[in-house]
């Protein structure tokens, strides 16, 4: 399993409609093969950063199967007007986990 994280900033004047778009793209990159899970946190000292958590199969699935798709255009349009700066976007696999 592969964990996406993205860090985005939204304008504040803006992150209603974001986190509305939000909840429409998402039915986008939940039907990309490789896909498991999803979760968008916004935080709490900063009121414009959020977070995006994704889990993916593998990193293909993301980097190949998901932004290189048609589903990854959609996506686009609907959220990346959104972010300033553009998201940095990483990758991590589990080296330990307890819970």
């Amino acid at each position: 399993m592969i964990l996406e994280i993205a860090t985005l900033y939204v304008n504040a004047s803006r992150q209603k409609k974001f986190e509305e778009d939000f909840s429409i793209a998402r039915q986008y990159i939940s039907s990309t093969k490789g896909f498991l899970s999803l979760a968008l946190q916004k935080s709490i000292e900063q009121n414009n950063k959020y977070i995006l958590l994704v889990e993916w199969e593998k990193i293909e699935d993301h980097l190949i199967g998901f932004r290189q798709s048609a589903i990854y255009t959609k996506w686009k349009e609907l959220l990346h007007h959104y972010y300033d700066p553009f998201p940095v976007v990483e990758h991590y696999e589990t080296v330990l986990e307890e819970r």
